[in-house]
């Protein structure tokens, strides 16, 4: 099961749950530490935090599109993104966590007072998706929980529900297959049976092991309990 499978309350529970968890993960960071970098490429924590808070207010504009029917772009454009992102990691630490707290609070507030028939309207994410409204439950929970692991500071795939786990992997591999990426590449994960990225292919790399382990290693975020020689994944992030 998948976590598009669950009901709406559901998805929106498991959105926030993560969002609590990136919340935990960030208090236990110090000022000092939010300017220390990650493991991402060019990134410090304070990115991480500026984009998580701005991710949140790029989705309370797809709300707003679905309650008035306006279009309302998640962002003007990728480089006013990746502005808002930089300038956003030289605020103060207070202002980077007000950042987070108060866009946490909007997003939360929109969820809760959008009507039930404007859930399905019809939006478009930053990727130019046509997707309803709904969708932005798994937008968000895919953002805070890969990214509370990001923070490096104790976050773990293995903390992750078993559903969020799932729906990455579905997520990661059904990107690969769209884009052609992954051929060869066979994936088990314990206890079930062995998975093709790209069916048609001969086999040439497996991957196999731990469910966490399989979906951390996909997401581009290590090889942890998946013992030797295992092969880069396709590109994702």
């Amino acid at each position: 099961m998948g976590l598009h499978d669950l009901p709406l309350a559901e998805r929106l529970l498991v959105a926030r749950r993560g969002t609590a968890y990136f919340a935990q993960r960030l208090a236990e960071l110090t000022d000092e530490q939010l300017y220390e970098p990650t493991a991402l490429s060019g990134w410090s924590r304070a990115h991480l935090v500026a984009h998580v808070g701005y991710n949140a207010a790029a989705l309370c504009r797809l709300l707003e599109w679905a309650a008035t029917g306006i279009e309302t772009p998640m962002y003007a454009s990728p480089e006013q993104r990746g502005r808002e992102i930089a300038e956003g990691a030289t605020l103060s630490a207070a202002a980077l966590r007000n950042l987070f707290d108060h866009t946490v609070a909007r997003l939360d507030e929109k969820w809760r007072n959008l009507p039930d028939s404007a859930w399905e309207a019809q939006v478009r994410t930053a990727q130019g998706r046509t997707v309803p409204v709904s969708e932005t439950a798994w937008m968000r929970t895919r953002e805070v929980w890969i990214h509370a692991v990001d923070l490096g500071n104790g976050g773990r795939f293995g903390d992750f529900p078993d559903v969020v786990l799932e729906s990455l992997l579905t997520d990661i591999t059904g990107m690969w297959r769209r884009k052609d990426l992954g051929a060869g590449l066979v994936l088990t994960v314990d206890g079930c049976e062995p998975v093709a990225v790209q069916p048609d292919s001969a086999p040439a790399g497996k991957v196999s092991g731990p469910l966490a382990a399989v979906v951390r290693w996909a997401a581009g975020r290590g090889a942890v309990g998946l013992g030797p020689d295992i092969p880069e994944p396709p590109h994702w992030l």
